[in-house]
């Protein structure tokens, strides 16, 4: 097995790729519920379920409690069968480890664990009360859950290393601290008062640790030395910073045993906050975008920082996550029905490896068809895609929407070869249904879905030729205008034809809509009921 055999991240101009056979590959994904994994006939249907949805990649949780029932005894039997049943379908798969910490709880570790709070003591709050959380400060957890998951990445090595199957994994779920922004254990607040790490402190004092640490820092006295407080102050956002250093701490003694065993591209994962929000108010320390600084000096191990967007200002999040050349991956987002625009936008404006709405196989039938569709658009894409992402050759375009599903009424706009492109989205045909409020795990009251008045659809612009701006254009619910990028004289319809994309990236041409399909010239549309794909050649004329 040669350095490069395995799956890896490679930097390609100006972003980051999954290479999978040497190749780059862009996960078109999706996460299965939390439990679907843990029960191989359950797992078969929703395994058989994604592949008639096009994915072709499913992020599948590993339990440490079902993989070590007892200490030092481990039972590969569910992953080996997952394994087998991704194979069968031709199917990629990104594990995620549910160690210690899964949504901040320990609910995955096992019972040895779990029962023995001598050994692997709880979190504690102010009030001295334990609480559901192993605590980071806990060497003997820290060193169970290593041991645990260098033995998981070692049996995927030799299990599954010449076929691949397996290409990410993420190290916990949504690691963070509530309902308070810090532990409070015996050995805890001795790490409090201690002083700040010299790696952190030397970021900090060098201005390498992001504005709203260094703003916390300095309202602090900007101190060159002394204990967490002094240097960071004593509010929740000063404490948050402590435990993001415990969380990102332990996860790279997780992460580093795993990589010694099998050198997979690993990451974290974040859950987000809510507007208003205070640390203890959210999961507090995660791998959050205002602490990646920190997140990448304690944990060296992981290749990148990603988040779960469940809130509707998507587009929002994922650009937060780009920061300091962060690679942009997506594993979970909410499986509303603005997911496979969200996920087009991602990969097309943002220069995303992938993304893999939640809960995938417990999709409505017409969301699994709009995301059946819409990943089949984009496998015939994937290519051309991946070469447009490193060429910088490529745009998305999506409504404009904030936390609270208050949508913009202004057309989105982007450049790409001279052509300034301007889209407007359509209303849903109906709107008919109500949606009610769902409560998220940890996050409260919101909406998962979307409204019905959310617009559900989204455009990517790939330019094809640069001589004769030439462009694919593929998409839902959009109508597209063009002007000039130079603003001399007006940009013209030279032709339009319907068709699409083969899987190996082949074009193959249908309906040509110089006429009534573009308005007599006027414009692009592609209609809101099926992802569609065109082939445009554009003009400029005085």
């Amino acid at each position: 097995m040669t350095a490069t055999s395995i799956p890896q991240l490679r930097r390609v101009g100006p972003v980051t790729q999954l290479y999978v056979d040497d190749r780059p590959f862009l996960v078109l994904g999706g996460e299965l519920g939390n439990s679907t994994a843990s029960d191989l006939t359950s797992l078969d249907e929703a395994i058989t379920r994604c592949r008639r949805m096009n994915l072709n990649t499913v992020l599948l949780p590993v339990y440490w409690d079902r993989l070590e029932p007892a200490e030092g005894q481990f039972d590969f039997s569910l992953l080996r069968g997952a394994i087998d049943l991704a194979r069968r379908q031709e199917l990629r798969l990104i594990l995620l480890w549910f160690g210690t910490w899964k949504n901040s709880m320990s609910c995955y570790a096992p019972s040895w664990v779990k029962r023995n709070t001598s050994r692997f003591p709880r979190v504690r709050l102010s009030s001295g009360e334990a609480i559901e959380i192993i605590s980071p400060q806990s060497e003997a957890a820290n060193h169970a859950d290593a041991r645990a998951f260098a033995t998981l990445m070692r049996w995927v090595r030799e299990y599954d290393s010449t076929r691949q199957t397996v290409v990410m994994v993420q190290v916990q779920n949504e690691v963070g601290m509530i309902p308070e922004p810090r532990d409070h254990c015996q050995q805890s607040e001795r790490a409090y008062r201690s002083p700040v790490p010299p790696a952190l402190l030397s970021l900090t004092t060098g201005g390498a640790i992001g504005p709203e640490v260094n703003a916390l820092w300095r309202q602090a006295g900007h101190k060159t030395q002394g204990t967490w407080s002094e240097i960071f102050g004593d509010t929740p956002e000063g404490q948050e910073l402590f435990t993001a250093w415990q969380l990102a701490r332990y996860v790279e003694k997780v992460a580093a045993a795993g990589k010694r065993e099998y050198p997979l591209p690993m990451f974290a994962n974040a859950a987000l906050i809510r507007p208003g929000y205070r640390p203890g108010q959210y999961p507090s320390g995660g791998p959050l975008p205002h602490l990646l600084e920190i997140w990448r000096a304690a944990a060296p191990s992981l290749d990148m920082i990603c988040p779960d967007i469940y809130f509707p200002n998507f587009i929002e999040w994922a650009d937060r996550y780009r920061r300091g050349g962060n690679p942009l991956f997506i594993p979970e987002l909410a499986a509303s029905t603005r997911a496979p625009a969200n996920a087009l936008y991602a990969l097309a404006q943002l220069g995303a490896i992938g993304a893999a709405p939640f809960a995938v196989e417990d999709l409505s039938l017409d969301k699994r068809q709009q995301l059946a569709d819409c990943y089949q658009m984009l496998a015939g894409l994937s290519e051309a895609i991946l070469l447009a992402q490193q060429n910088r050759t490529v745009i998305g375009l999506c409504p404009q929407i904030g936390f609270d599903w208050s949508i913009s009424d202004q057309p989105q706009r982007g450049e790409l070869g001279g052509v300034i492109f301007e889209a407007r989205f359509d209303p849903p045909v109906a709107a008919d249904h109500h949606t009610p409020a769902t409560v998220l795990p940890t996050l409260g009251v919101g909406r998962w879905d979307a409204p019905p008045a959310t617009p559900a659809g989204g455009v990517l612009v790939l330019q094809l030729s640069e001589r004769d701006a030439e462009f694919a254009v593929a998409g839902r619910g959009t109508t597209l205008t063009f002007s000039p990028a130079d603003g001399s004289g007006k940009i013209g319809i030279d032709w339009a034809q319907q068709g699409y994309y083969l899987p190996d990236g082949t074009w193959q041409g249908a309906r040509w809509l110089n006429g009534d399909q573009t308005h007599q010239g006027r414009h692009i549309h592609l209609p809101l009921e099926c992802w569609s794909a065109l082939r445009i050649r554009l003009y400029q004329y005085q």
